[in-house]
């Protein structure tokens, strides 16, 4: 598949993954539960394929970069979508964290693009 093929589904993961994790901090912080979630499914969903996206097109884009999975960079982006699917467990489990998460998120996110047009390592 072309780069930007990767790159668009790449972006697509990310996505989904922001908004899921948005989704699930907000509803924590105004007190909502874990049972009483009409949409737990959908978030959970949207979490899981972004993830997978990111992960899966990350890889992608990588083979087509030539680049080793030992780079500097790479670890540090997999620790990234580590945190990011971990993050999952935050918002229900300590509901005071919840809106740290709603912003961390976006900030991980962030730092995670700059790493990946840096490459620093």
């Amino acid at each position: 598949m072309p780069f930007l093929v990767y790159k668009t589904f790449h972006l697509i993961g990310v996505m989904l993954t922001v908004v899921a994790l948005g989704g699930m901090a907000i509803h924590a912080a105004n007190g909502g539960t874990r049972e009483q979630s009409l949409t737990r499914r959908l978030t959970t969903a949207s979490h899981g394929t972004g993830l997978f996206l990111v992960l899966v097109a990350g890889f992608g884009m990588l083979a087509r970069l030539d680049g080793s999975a030992a780079s500097g960079w790479v670890v540090i982006k997999l620790v990234i979508w580590l945190s990011l699917g971990l993050a999952a467990l935050v918002p229900y489990r300590r509901p005071q964290f919840a809106r740290a998460l709603f912003l961390a998120v976006p900030l991980l996110a962030a730092l995670a693009a700059i790493i990946a047009i840096t490459k620093p390592l």
